[in-house]
């Protein structure tokens, strides 16, 4: 799929960039250009040092923000592919610097929309998230609406060759900043804080991630929004795993935090399908109909009114899954 193809990614120095890199050279031994866009050259030269331009002849570090607009029609020149992970993720910084981050993740996706019908680009798909479902702090306000600009993106496309899709997934296991490892740094302690022992999240490895990223470049149709069907895990069990002799003590949720992560709500499930390995939220009004979706797809149809959150999901972890899991991390690097 990827071979004699060239691909762009924007945030390519974080970790799913670093894992989509490696997973493409390994898979993909003839890609004809991987370009790593990014705004941080430290992060560059760290790469570099990974993937190196004298050892890979297809990659390209390219420093740009997606702010800049002429910047990113420069680095799309030749471009036939591009994944979209550049992003500023971190709920407390959005939160007092608002703008900035509706900057970078607003605005700067529809730069990179503009630059892409620009230039020859083919395939488009752009990274969401959980909190991007009735979003309750601006970081997932600025998600949704990055999710709906390059959804929309189809409909002006003309007679263009460019589909444009979305990936929505939750937390990365091991993510820096997350549960795991912090529980794994606090168990030391002995005591281990709980934010409400009802809280449940769902559970993604950075490679599968990775995978369904590629997935949706070859098989996506433009204007969907696609949702892995991954396990749950509740924050006790966590804890549980991570050491069971620590005491676990509820200290309340924090500002902006859901008890259980949604990707699916009941209102989107008018216009979702079952893929059978995804989910698919479809544009309410685009290029095609639910009717085709399904009979090009084999899809079905979901229910109307289901939904799909992490505390009703049917598959969750054991405490013995999560320790197995917790046990394989322990001597990875932690992910952005």
């Amino acid at each position: 799929m990827l071979n004699n193809k060239s691909i762009l990614i924007t945030g390519g120095t974080g970790s799913f960039g670093k894992a989509f890199v490696r997973t493409v050279l390994e898979r993909y031994p003839e890609v004809r250009r991987l370009v790593i866009f990014s705004r941080d050259e430290l992060k560059q030269y760290e790469m570099q040092q990974m993937f190196s331009e004298r050892q890979y002849s297809a990659l390209r570090y390219f420093i740009g923000d997606v702010r800049d607009e002429s910047r990113l029609r420069r680095a799309l020149e030749g471009i036939d592919m591009v994944v979209h992970a550049a992003a500023l993720k971190q709920v407390p910084a959005a939160e007092y610097n608002p703008f900035e981050c509706i900057k970078t993740n607003v605005l700067g996706a529809q730069n990179l929309i503009e630059a892409c019908l620009s230039n020859a680009v083919q395939r488009v798909v752009a990274l969401s998230t959980d909190k991007a479902a009735a979003p309750i702090n601006l970081y997932g306000a600025t998600k949704l609406c990055s999710d709906k600009l390059f959804t929309a993106a189809n409909n002006i496309r003309g007679n263009r060759d460019i589909r444009f899709s979305v990936v929505r997934y939750g937390n990365v296991m091991g993510s820096r900043g997350s549960v795991i490892p912090f529980f794994l740094d606090k168990r030391r302690t002995g005591m281990l804080p709980i934010t409400d022992s009802r809280m449940t999240r769902f559970n993604i490895s950075l490679q599968e991630g990775v995978d369904m990223v590629l997935w949706s470049l070859e098989n996506a149709w433009g204007g969907e929004v696609l949702v892995p069907k991954i396990p749950s895990y509740r924050i006790t069990d966590v804890a549980t795993a991570v050491d069971p002799d620590c005491s676990q003590e509820i200290v309340g949720v924090r500002p902006g935090e859901k008890i259980h992560e949604e990707m699916i709500t009941a209102s989107d499930s008018f216009n979702t399908v079952d893929l059978g390995r995804y989910y698919a939220i479809l544009p309410s009004a685009g290029q095609f109909t639910i009717e085709d979706y399904c009979a090009q797809t084999k899809a079905q149809r979901v229910a109307p009114g289901f939904a799909y959150d992490s505390g009703t999901n049917p598959d969750f972890l054991s405490i013995a899954q999560l320790r197995t899991l917790i046990n394989q991390l322990a001597d990875q690097p932690h992910v952005d």
